[in-house]
Formats: C-alpha cells, structure tokens, sequence
C-alpha cells in the first residue's frame, strides 16, 4: 500500500498558511479539507496541494511527515513557490 505525505496552501489575509499531513489517498484528503473535514486547523479555508511525496510505508511517511513539519526552511521555501 502506498502513502503520501503532502503539503498544502491557503492565503489567509495577507500571508500564507500551511499544512502537512499524510494520507493513503492524497485526492480525497485534500477534497475533505477543502469541505472543512479536515484536521481542526484546516477548517473554513480553501487549500491548494503545492507538494507530495509518495512512500511505500505507513511509518516512512510518518517519519518524513515529522521532518517536513519542522522544517520551517523548506516549508517557506515551497510557498513562496505558490
């Protein structure tokens, strides 16, 4: 089985939020956040996918998922991309 670990993007006033998660299926994750069911933080925005990686494991992607999540560099990096 395959998951991803993704990146998304929404504009909240005049700056960009980000969120990072992993997911068995990187469409229907991203529509359900679009919906508000998402996590908590992700409600009542509107999300654009700008990254994911897929890996073969649940717990690689935990792992890379963490790494992404404290890499406040590259996360900045990737939305200024956007």
């Amino acid at each position: 089985m395959t998951f991803f670990v993704y990146l998304i993007v929404s504009n909240n006033k005049d700056k960009k939020i980000s969120y990072v998660g992993y997911t068995k299926n990187l469409t229907n994750r991203i529509i359900l956040h679009n919906k508000g069911k998402g996590a908590k933080f992700t409600k009542g925005r509107k999300w654009k996918l700008i990254y994911s990686k897929k890996y073969k494991t649940k717990s690689e992607a935990m792992i890379e998922e963490n790494k992404l999540k404290k890499n406040y560099k590259l996360r900045k990096l990737l939305k200024q991309e956007y």
